[in-house]
């Protein structure tokens, strides 16, 4: 093969669309999955943050205060549920992977799945607690599994820290007129809407079809598998 045919077919490999777990693409569905999660425990599951465990510690501290114990337990249950899921995505990804799962971020995305596909199955006349310390869980696996955007440390289930370094390229591309920033920063942003659009259908849909409307985010996330398998 000769130098220019290795030149095209390296350009010609640029021009395809990247679906690995760095890609815009997939960190903005995964986004979707995360402010989807957020609406439908809050909406349709006892008004609990899934993801937002600051929102989760501020108000077991109101309770707390006001002397609501039972309600203060219902804020501390996710939050712990949340830690123990840092340390089981630390053990599968420390863990061998499976003959037919090529690596640890697809082992975490299918116990993903077949956890939300169980949870749309529960009623609401089961105990929102159940619910909402299983999907704090799953979450956790989920953020702690995809951390990174390209070169960029961004989050999949919460917005706080991607609206701070968003803003903070915006100010560096305008003040330096430093356009690797300002991509940067339009990438952040992405995220941002991505999430704000699984907040809303998420919301909509668990007004519309209640819980089961967390099957959605298992059509999501199969895509999200299928295009981990293209890159």
């Amino acid at each position: 093969m000769s130098t220019k045919d290795i030149d095209i077919l390296q350009k010609n490999k640029i021009s395809i669309p990247s679906f690995a777990c760095e890609s815009l693409t997939l960190g903005a569905l995964l986004t979707v999955v995360g402010g989807f999660l957020d609406a439908y425990t809050f909406i349709g599951r006892g008004g609990v943050f899934a993801n937002a465990q600051t929102a989760n510690i501020v108000l077991l501290g109101i309770n707390t205060f006001k002397g609501e114990f039972k309600k203060s337990l219902i804020y501390l249950l996710p939050i712990i549920a949340f830690i123990l899921g840092v340390f089981a995505a630390e053990i599968i990804k420390k863990s061998s992977s499976l003959p037919f799962i090529p690596n640890w971020q697809r082992s975490i995305l299918i116990l993903e799945i077949i956890i939300l596909f169980i949870i749309g199955f529960i009623p609401n006349s089961v105990s929102n607690s159940i619910i909402n310390i299983t999907v704090s869980f799953v979450a956790s696996l989920q953020y702690c599994s995809f951390k990174k955007l390209g070169n960029s440390t961004y989050a999949t289930t919460m917005c706080t820290g991607n609206l701070r370094s968003a803003s903070l390229l915006a100010y560096t591309a305008f003040s330096k007129r430093d356009k690797e920033a300002a991509v940067k920063s339009i990438r952040y942003f992405a995220i941002i809407f991505a999430f704000i659009c699984g907040v809303s259908v998420g919301g909509f849909l668990t007004l519309f079809t209640g819980v089961h409307a967390v099957w959605l985010v298992d059509i999501l996330l199969l895509i999200i598998l299928i295009l981990m398998d293209l890159k």
